[in-house]
């Protein structure tokens, strides 16, 4: 199943991303579970979340994931959004 995280910076948090970018990216390549993932932006272009999808067997594993991601565990974001997601172009 894919599952889309919709994760949303707390207001101020640019320095926390940009300090733990590069071992939230190593956990993206080591947990091989992330199909595509990209930064949100703000209408002046810097970063303020982050749109994730994953490949798991369950809805759990996702959750799992999220709680794991270096971002999450810098306390980076004000929410996360996680759910199921079917592709459908692309």
């Amino acid at each position: 199943m894919r599952v889309a995280l919709f994760c949303h910076d707390k207001p101020g948090a640019l320095q926390v991303r940009k300090d733990n970018r590069t071992a939230h990216l190593d956990y993206i390549e080591a947990t091989g579970v992330v199909e595509m993932a990209g930064p949100l932006l703000s209408p002046e272009g810097e970063m303020n979340g982050s749109l994730v999808v994953l490949v798991v067997e369950t809805l759990a594993q996702a959750q799992e994931w999220a709680a794991a991601d270096p971002y999450a565990r810098a306390g980076l974001f004000a929410s996360v959004t996680i759910t199921e997601w079917k592709k459908v172009i692309g």
